[in-house]
């Protein structure tokens, strides 16, 4: 990937989409790297539109704004495919991660994805259930979004996965919350 690596997260209130930039931003400063992610909130609801960012880099930051052009898009809720454009701004070569059980080429085409454009599909929910018996897809979309870029190896993504989740969950959450990351990067189809 390139020196500086620009992510924009699509989901919903509740589904923790921020909490899922904010995993990432630590996992790629334990590895050295500088990092941004911070959310944009329209209505604080659960259920109601939002996004996150991350800005992911070999050297230091100085920009303070939102992903305009990102290279990596995020897509945590797929509904959200019918009412926003995720696409807007994404590079020539984006690399588009949307959790859904579609086929990958449904998905394509609903994006009106390009060529170079990669998209690739996690049914995140359906892992986070089976893991751990709740529709939070954030920690299998961390997972196939580390498998995806490269930008931080599964080991490092599970140790911050474990720190961030650890002071809040239970063990038997936190066990499946790895769980539902390792799956997440194990399970990534593109088309």
């Amino acid at each position: 990937m390139a020196d500086m690596v620009e992510i924009r997260w699509h989901g919903r209130g509740g589904q923790g989409t921020v909490t899922a930039a904010k995993v990432l931003a630590d996992a790629c400063l334990s590895g050295g790297r500088y990092v941004q992610a911070f959310p944009e909130y329209g209505p604080e609801r659960s259920g109601a539109p939002l996004r996150a960012y991350n800005r992911i880099s070999s050297k230091e930051l100085r920009m303070h704004c939102p992903v305009l052009h990102p290279q990596v898009v995020g897509v945590v809720d797929a509904t959200l495919l019918d009412g926003i454009n995720v696409a807007e701004g994404a590079t020539e070569d984006a690399i588009f991660i949307v959790n859904s059980s579609k086929d990958p080429k449904e998905i394509r085409e609903k994006l009106g994805a390009t060529q170079k454009q990669r998209v690739i599909i996690v049914d995140a929910t359906k892992i986070a259930i089976e893991c751990f018996g709740r529709a939070l897809p954030n920690s299998p979309m961390l997972g196939a979004v580390c498998k995806v870029t490269g930008l931080v190896s599964l080991d490092a993504l599970l140790e911050d996965v474990r720190k961030s989740f650890g002071k809040k969950f239970s063990q038997k959450i936190i066990d499946g919350n790895l769980e539902a990351t390792r799956r997440g990067y194990e399970e990534v189809r593109e088309g």
